[in-house]
């Protein structure tokens, strides 16, 4: 059982000094502007992608933080193995996971094909489920640490095109539940971000347009989010001033979904 923390000397500033924190789908995006700001905020970052990320190493590097790149596919049950492994080798234990690797293919429920729906459940949910259960099982033994997985609204209400990204989702945020409540006893939070369309590069390039001018009319904010406004909810979530936060689902939506 897990020392309870005294919150009364919880950082107020959410400070993850001394914090090594692995990000997957870390060399773009949202996953990008997460590892730069925990780094900011004082983490060593393992970062985990399908490519190495000069930019972001030298990110970290500048800021007096260590580095370690780990490369290959969340699908494969013996490369979350040896990230882990390495992770963990590297820095003798891991305090906090972000799962954000994901693929973001949209079609017509009519059309739907085999190959979105197996790909965009190997990665948008079995990986991040196995990567957990890998990580968690370290924390465990260490004495605890925060896992955060990056959902989607998508995963709380049906949108057109999003069968097999918003079950995926759906299915993270409720593994999300399942582990929080399994493993709060051992001091391992694990909390779910579920934003509306981000900024990123690619955001950007499919929402410009008046498809989604339309879609900002829906939401009472009339805005989309950007990638460090998920980044900031992340660095509050990993830190201990979010001790007591377990299970939750955070949705990044601008009120969307509360009609």
């Amino acid at each position: 059982m897990a020392q309870e923390i005294n919150f009364s000397e919880i950082n107020e500033d959410f400070n993850l000094e001394g914090k090594h924190a692995v990000i997957t789908g870390a060399s773009s995006g949202i996953g990008l502007e997460i590892a730069q700001m925990f780094a900011r905020k004082g983490a060593d970052v393992t970062a985990f992608d399908l490519e190495d990320s000069v930019e972001l190493e030298e990110y970290v590097r500048n800021r007096g933080r260590k580095f370690l790149s780990c490369t290959g596919d969340i699908t494969s049950k013996e490369v979350i193995a040896d990230t882990v492994e390495a992770a963990s080798n590297a820095f003798g234990k891991i305090d906090i996971l972000v799962n954000c690797a994901g693929v973001g293919y949209l079609e017509l429920a009519e059309d739907s094909t085999e190959h979105v729906w197996d790909l965009t459940m190997a990665v948008n949910l079995t990986g991040a489920v196995r990567m957990s259960l890998s990580v968690g099982k370290t924390m465990i033994k260490n004495g605890g640490g925060s896992i955060i997985n990056i959902a989607s609204q998508a995963g709380v209400v049906a949108l057109e095109r999003h069968l097999a990204y918003g079950t995926a989702k759906a299915g993270l945020i409720q593994a999300t539940k399942q582990l929080a409540l399994e493993w709060g006893k051992y001091n391992v939070r694990v909390n779910a971000i579920s934003p509306t369309i981000i900024l990123t590069p690619m955001g950007s390039m499919n929402w410009n347009n008046e498809e989604g001018e339309a879609f900002k009319q829906m939401i009472p904010s009339r805005r989309f989010g950007y990638p460090r406004e998920v980044a900031a909810c992340a660095v509050y979530l990993a830190s201990d001033a979010a001790s007591l936060f377990n299970g939750a689902n955070l949705i990044l939506d601008g009120g969307y979904t509360i009609a």
